[in-house]
C-alpha cells in the first residue's frame, strides 16, 4: 500500500584496518570492490553465532588474503540505507559496522577472494586518500594514532 513504511532490518558487519611494518613506515591493506570499484576496508556480514572480532579476522582473510591478530577495537559505524533483503523485499537496513585494528601475521594480498577486484598494501596516507567513505577514513586516522606510522 502506498505510503506504508518499509520494514526495518538490523544488519551487523565487521572488519578493519590491517597494518604491517615496512621500511618506509606502516602499511595497511585495502580492497577494491563492486561495480563502482570503490576502495574500502575489508569487512563483511557477521554470521549467526559469530562475534564481530571473529568476523573481522575471517573477512580480512577472505577479502585481503591475509591472516591477522586483533590489536584493538576502533569505531562502530552506524547508518541507515534502503535495499533489498534476501527475499528481494525493499527494506530499511539499520547497519552497524564494528571496526578493529588488526596486526598482520602472514599471507599475501594476492590471495583475496572473488568478491574483491584487487587488494593491496598502501601507506596510511595513501589509504586515507583512497578510501571511498569518510567513516572509514576516520577509522584509518584512529588506527594511525594507535600505530606509530613513521617507524619502519
Amino acid at each position: 500500500m502506498p505510503g506504508a513504511p518499509l520494514p526495518v532490518v538490523r544488519q551487523v558487519s565487521a572488519g578493519g584496518v590491517v597494518y604491517r611494518r615496512a621500511a618506509g613506515g606502516a602499511e595497511v591493506a585495502i580492497v577494491r570492490v563492486g561495480p563502482k570499484g570503490r576502495w574500502q576496508l575489508p569487512k563483511g556480514i557477521v554470521d549467526e553465532g559469530e562475534k564481530p572480532d571473529e568476523t573481522a579476522l575471517r573477512e580480512v582473510r577472505e577479502e585481503a588474503g591475509v591472516e591477522a591478530r586483533i590489536a584493538a577495537p576502533l569505531d562502530v559505524i552506524e547508518y541507515w540505507y534502503v535495499g533489498d533483503d534476501r527475499d528481494r523485499r525493499r527494506v530499511r537496513f539499520h547497519k552497524f559496522v564494528h571496526l578493529f585494528l588488526l596486526e598482520y601475521a602472514s599471507g599475501d594480498v594476492a590471495d583475496h577472494d572473488h568478491e574483491v577486484e584487487e587488494a593491496r598494501w598502501v601507506s596510511v596516507e595513501d589509504a586515507t586518500a583512497m578510501l571511498s567513505f569518510e567513516s572509514e577514513r576516520k577509522a584509518m586516522r584512529q588506527a594511525a594514532a594507535l600505530v606509530d606510522v613513521s617507524r619502519g
